[in-house]
């Protein structure tokens, strides 16, 4: 995994592109919109489900009763950001002059992005895949290096916020982790999606098994009451779909069109549980309010509608 944060969204380009082609480069002008999206770099809701919140290498996107603005506080360049029912997290590298050491390691916001508290490993390691659980205090993430707490590259966990991590062997998992996702409720129920499918483990990370094998992975996702996880997969086009964690078929979910793309992050809205969101890697991010039966676009390669 790069440390560099552009690094990560070309080498999954890369990934994708035998499938996917490459995602679009260009941005609208800025003038036809208050916010452009110049990468996503996450999606989440707020606890109170009133903003849906998109991180990026310039601050937090937020939408907010219909439109885009861009959240209060520093601008910084968040990667691995995740929200939790009370906090935000995230990791990346600061904005210019704010005097922060590059790069974060792990932050944590309990203001919704206004202000950031450390959670250690800053100026060591920038973590480009990182999951939290919605309800509980775990934080998983996969590390590209030997730090100062954790001695092996590889997937880590932390139920103390950040002050010792876990090794988890991870084993089960054929190809390049792509996507974390940690279960709202049960600590050591993790998933993940890689190109060679998409995995779920019980025991903390140690072993997973295939809920998806021999299908490009890229996205996973809990539902906020931990009965179903969502997918977001490749396999000549876009697919969307979520499977029963008690067992049973995956149900496929009909996406809009998604042109040269592919679905990145899934959300749910904690408040209005039948509100989904996506956003895909080519900067398009859409609505369902009826449980993801029909999608309305509120931004289009980067630009808010």
């Amino acid at each position: 995994m790069q440390k560099d944060g552009d690094m990560r969204y070309r080498s999954i380009a890369r990934c994708a592109a035998a499938s996917i082609l490459a995602v679009g480069t260009a941005c609208a002008a800025l003038a036809q919109s208050p916010v452009t999206l110049t990468h996503v770099h996450g999606l989440a809701y707020s606890p109170d489900g009133k903003r849906l919140m998109i991180p990026s290498h310039h601050g937090l996107a937020v939408y907010e009763n219909g439109r885009w603005s861009k959240a209060p506080g520093p601008q910084h360049d968040y990667m691995g950001f995740s929200a939790t029912a009370r906090h935000l997290y995230s990791s990346g590298h600061p904005a210019p002059d704010s005097g922060l050491v590059n790069p974060f390691g792990v932050i944590r916001s309990k203001d919704g992005g206004r202000k950031w508290d450390r959670l250690g490993l800053e100026g060591e390691t920038d973590f480009h895949l990182l999951a939290t659980g919605w309800n509980t205090d775990a934080i998983y993430a996969w590390n590209p290096a030997p730090n100062s707490r954790m001695k092996e590259t590889g997937l880590h966990y932390t139920l103390n916020g950040g002050l010792a991590w876990q090794h988890a062997a991870a084993s089960g998992i054929a190809g390049e982790l792509r996507a974390l996702a940690v279960h709202p409720d049960d600590r050591a129920t993790v998933a993940a999606a890689a190109s060679g499918g998409i995995y779920l483990s019980r025991d903390s990370g140690a072993r997973f098994v295939a809920l998806a094998a021999g299908t490009e992975g890229f996205a996973v996702f809990f539902d906020l009451d931990g009965r179903r996880l969502w997918y977001g997969a490749f396999d000549g086009r876009a697919r969307l779909a979520h499977v029963p964690l008690g067992g049973g078929a995956a149900t496929p979910i009909e996406l809009p069109p998604l042109e040269r793309d592919a679905v990145a992050y899934v959300a749910q809205n904690p408040s209005a549980r039948a509100e989904y969101a996506i956003a895909t890697f080519g900067r398009s991010v859409f609505v369902s309010k009826d449980g993801a039966r029909t999608w309305k676009a509120i931004a289009e390669r980067g630009t808010g509608k």
